[in-house]
């Protein structure tokens, strides 16, 4: 918070709200300036049967313009919060009449925030693959059972990581599926991208480059950040070359270079793991880009004669 006059301090301090009491205390001597104050804020709230519920949101869920009405709707709860009908209720016929439209709608979406949480995805990567998928509902061109319901949602949060140039490779988004199969998503994300285009709904998706998965990749392998900094350079310089392999394979090659060039050397297989690719595709790509090395390696990071200590292809 901004500073305040602290009359034990005699001078102009730093101070911090207590919101849980309402006091506004001075940082170096601990004198509370104003006590109980007053919030003004939004307070937010659900009222829910359960004597000990702490949901803090006072008026329901946000407006979501992806659900009718906004999502802004009414749930009859049981009497008392009971699992059963009373005898005589009518309970059963108000909350039939008020049953929410959109409740399979708000339940997949409920599962891609799951999915995208997991892997760690920012708030809107999430927001445009619920989109993606209202569109696809929208259209009920897709009949699926559970298993491809999975690959569904999967291959809706596969192409908006795409879209947002945020990219995630098939087998990280198979980790979150649910027992989704690789090849299930893939139909899936063809499928959907077909209706996309179809509909012009924006079907367009982002280039991946090795740049896209080469901070995460490292931090997933414990790499210093000058080691970090070199791999980067390495992929940037290696756009320029006429190198046909995916850019999975580039960032999991260049990560296997660098760290054969430090002393924090990682075993072959700790890369496969950490990237997704296969030994052999690693050691492919490796051979490629090993007649370049002089032109990829920064000078900072290594010199020639280190260049000699890495494997033979």
């Amino acid at each position: 918070m901004e500073g305040m006059y602290c009359r034990d301090c005699k001078k102009q301090t730093e101070v911090v709200f207590d919101h849980a009491a309402g006091d506004t205390i001075c940082t170096e001597c601990g004198l509370i300036l104003e006590a109980h104050a007053v919030d003004e804020t939004s307070e937010w709230r659900t009222f829910a049967n359960e004597s000990n519920d702490n949901d803090p949101v006072r008026v329901g869920g946000p407006y979501n313009p992806l659900l009718t009405n906004g999502g802004l709707s009414t749930v009859i709860s049981k009497p008392n919060g009971s699992s059963s009908e009373l005898p005589g209720s009518s309970h059963g016929k108000w909350k039939g009449r008020g049953d929410n439209p959109d409740s399979n709608l708000i339940q997949a979406f409920k599962q891609i925030g799951i999915m995208g949480d997991r892997l760690g995805l920012v708030t809107t990567i999430k927001d445009r693959a619920k989109e993606i998928y209202k569109k696809v509902d929208d259209q009920k061109h897709l009949k699926f059972g559970r298993n491809q319901h999975d690959a569904i949602l999967a291959a809706c949060l596969y192409i908006a990581c795409r879209q947002e140039n945020k990219g995630r490779t098939v087998k990280e988004i198979c980790s979150v599926a649910n027992g989704a199969k690789r090849r299930e998503i893939g139909r899936a994300k063809e499928s959907i991208m077909r209706l996309l285009e179809a509909q012009n709904m924006g079907s367009e998706m982002g280039t991946i480059h090795a740049a896209d998965y080469m901070r995460r990749f490292c931090s997933n392998l414990g790499m210093s950040n000058q080691e970090v900094k070199a791999a980067q350079e390495v992929v940037m310089k290696s756009q320029d070359l006429d190198i046909r392999r995916s850019p999975l394979s580039i960032a999991a090659a260049v990560i296997y270079i660098i760290t054969g060039l430090s002393a924090d050397k990682k075993p072959l297989k700790e890369i496969t793991i950490a990237t997704g690719v296969a030994e052999g595709t690693i050691k492919s790509a490796y051979k490629d880009l090993l007649p370049h090395l002089s032109l990829l390696i920064p000078s900072w990071f290594t010199e020639d004669k280190d260049m000699e200590n890495l494997p033979k292809p």
